[in-house]
């Protein structure tokens, strides 16, 4: 499992023009699955999410999470991001999780996510134009 996870100011989908989904403050999460993700990986990464000290104290330390500010989460499937490239140019996806087997897997993510903080979804499958302000900027790999 990938996710790709960046602090935000806010966050929207849109799927043929129309919004789907919006967050202000919080996360914006680029999420993927390959063979061997159970809800066991799920888990350990919601709780690395949800607890990633990346958003700044009084200090302007970063040493809050998304939690503790009471931030939430923009959730969009991604397979791209086990996307191989090393030979050639076109990118290779068969790392990824096919569609059928990783959708249950991204609804498992976003209800044990939607557990801890607010959480608005993309539309699995679909071509989504995804915009967010980026703030920092501060992305973080996440991987298990």
């Amino acid at each position: 499992m990938r996710v790709l996870v960046q602090k935000c100011q806010n966050a929207s989908v849109l799927v043929e023009g129309e919004e789907i989904s919006h967050i202000d403050l919080g996360l914006m999460l680029l999420v993927s699955f390959t063979e061997g993700d159970c809800l066991e990986t799920i888990r350990w990464m919601v709780n690395k999410i949800v607890h990633l000290r990346i958003f700044e104290d009084q200090y302007e330390v970063m040493n809050l999470s998304v939690k503790e500010i009471g931030g939430s989460a923009l959730s969009v499937s991604q397979f791209t991001l086990y996307g191989n490239a090393t030979k050639g140019n076109r990118p290779s996806y068969q790392a990824a999780l096919p569609g059928s087997l990783a959708k249950p897997l991204y609804e498992k993510f976003n209800e044990e996510l939607a557990k801890e903080i607010p959480v608005s979804v993309g539309a699995f499958g679909e071509f989504m134009e995804v915009r967010f302000t980026n703030l920092g900027p501060t992305t973080i790999w996440l991987e298990r």
